[in-house]
């Protein structure tokens, strides 16, 4: 077990002098503090993705305190590392939930992590966030996902990669219900803008040697690879395939490269060209991202990159403080009410609503390019809806619905 440190950051935060008048809170400290939950890998396969969202966090946490809390009391994180191990999740979760009784948590990084711990969460009604992008079709009234679907990111990736490169297309991606699903909408948007895939692979987190699926690429001559591989054994098949003198022959573009912080780890050779599309990068050029980056990196300069679950771990705080704040109580239903109602929190990434049909957000998401180990922006889309999920998800009709559907494509 890992618990936050007590001593609570005492920045300004980003677009909450509005949220929280100073004198609500003459006597926070004598109040009981408000629990949050988090359980994000601080070690293990994917650690390095859920130790700048722990991160994310503190900030945020320190910034509200530091505005007087929430209701007169502060707020205290409780955090576990569950190793990215999916037994040990479970366990946390129980142990969060019941026994630290937390008010909301925050946690989970791949798909199979949070489809063991939401149903936990939902027996013992406990409000839980989401922060990673994933492959969508989450419907749980108790849930709220506050990172991108492929109707906001993939659906505007491949007609782009495909209009610079060309129609033939070989995807290649991690062997879980991310990967494979992402696969599928990959597969659907290839074929939906005229191209042709001509194979997919997939591969368990634990590969790291491609030698045979390069010589496989190289004997299918696509025009465009697409990668969904995920995590630092899959960071080989990049090096690989520089290696193999295939940089700059065919082109890659992925919804997933860069989320582990790949053009830092990867030589500028390895990484030069490569496209990717998230709900947020680093580079941002808004004051919002600059003060976001600019403290959290003060808090922990070891953070290399901050992506997309980063800012979406800060906003989904400040949204569900927000909540709080208008439903005047902790308590999980007349807050899931509040978010219900529209709320909007303009973060990093820009501005971001929960949507209330499917219990995700309604956010900017952005397409970008590698230059020089960074992130080059090229194209910006607002106000991206979840449309993936609303297919198959109605909450507002449906409120008792608690699932992932595997959408029909």
């Amino acid at each position: 077990m890992e618990t936050t440190r007590r001593r609570f950051l005492g920045t300004t935060g980003i677009a909450a002098t509005a949220l929280f008048a100073p004198g609500i809170l003459r006597n926070a400290q004598a109040a009981d503090p408000i629990l949050v939950g988090s359980l994000h890998d601080q070690s293990g396969p994917l650690a390095a993705n859920g130790i700048p969202m722990v991160e994310a966090l503190k900030l945020g946490i320190g910034e509200i305190n530091a505005k007087g809390g929430l209701l007169g009391r502060e707020l205290k994180l409780i955090h576990y590392d569950p190793q990215s191990d999916n037994q040990i999740y479970t366990q946390y979760a129980q142990q969060i939930a019941v026994r630290d009784k937390a008010n909301v948590v925050f946690g989970g990084i791949t798909s199979s992590s949070r489809e063991a711990i939401r149903p936990v969460f939902s027996r013992f009604k406990t409000l839980y966030f989401y922060g990673s992008l994933y492959e969508g079709g989450v419907c749980d009234r108790n849930t709220f996902c506050t990172g991108t679907t492929p109707a906001q990111t993939v659906q505007k990736l491949v007609p782009f990669a495909m209009e610079n490169s060309g129609k033939k297309v070989y995807i290649v991606g991690a062997d879980y219900n991310f990967g494979q699903i992402s696969a599928k909408w990959m597969q659907k948007f290839v074929r939906d803008n005229g191209g042709e895939t001509l194979a997919v692979e997939f591969f368990p987190l634990d590969v790291n040697n491609f030698g045979a699926t390069i010589s496989k690429i190289q004997a299918a001559k696509p025009d465009l690879v697409l990668s969904v591989l995920v995590g630092g054994n899959h960071i080989s098949f990049y090096r690989q395939w520089t290696a193999a003198g295939m940089k700059g022959q065919i082109p890659i573009a992925s919804s997933s490269f860069g989320l582990y912080n790949e053009p830092q780890v990867l030589d500028q050779a390895e990484t030069e060209g490569v496209y990717g599309t998230f709900g947020y990068f680093e580079e941002l050029e808004t004051d919002a991202n600059k003060q976001f980056v600019s403290k959290l990196k003060a808090q922990m300069p070891a953070i290399p990159y901050l992506s997309e679950t980063a800012a979406t771990s800060y906003e989904g705080l400040y949204l569900w403080a927000k909540a709080v704040e208008k439903a005047g109580t902790v308590d999980r239903v007349p807050v899931i009410e509040a978010l219900e109602s529209g709320i909007s929190f303009d973060g990093p990434s820009g501005k971001v609503t929960i949507d209330h049909q499917t219990h995700h957000t309604i956010r900017n998401t952005f397409l970008a390019q590698v230059k020089d180990r960074k992130w080059n922006v090229i194209k910006s889309y607002p106000d991206a809806k979840p449309e993936d999920t609303a297919s198959v998800c109605n909450l507002i009709e449906n409120p008792n619905e608690n699932k992932q559907f595997e959408i029909s494509l």
